[in-house]
């Protein structure tokens, strides 16, 4: 699965911009998951393509704790499930805030 289509891509404001933004109003662009039994969840809200080609990511990590931060889409790509699994993009879910996740989780 391709984790960053080209539209997730136009769609990922530059890093730093929601900066000054109450963070509940802060929207998600994106989830990734890992699809076996440790839920990990990455809430993507901004992302910046680096001079390797590499993008770098932030936004709120769902796993043993909850916190904010950055993360690369090689980092990702590289994680190893289990089953033959990588990490997956929620394919399923409508666009939604940081304050609806936190809703939900």
């Amino acid at each position: 699965m391709k984790l960053l289509t080209e539209e997730i891509k136009r769609a990922l404001p530059p890093l730093g911009t929601h900066d000054e933004t109450i963070t509940d109003n802060i929207p998600v662009i994106c989830t990734f998951f890992t699809p076996t039994g440790a839920q990990w969840h990455w809430y993507v809200t901004e992302g910046e393509q680096q001079e390797d080609g590499d993008w770098l990511l932030f936004g709120l990590v769902h796993g043993m704790e909850k916190e904010w931060g950055y993360f690369s889409l090689s980092e990702l790509q590289s994680v190893a499930c289990g089953f033959g699994l990588g990490i997956e993009r929620d394919l399923y879910t409508s666009p939604k805030t940081i304050g609806a996740i936190y809703e939900c989780v």
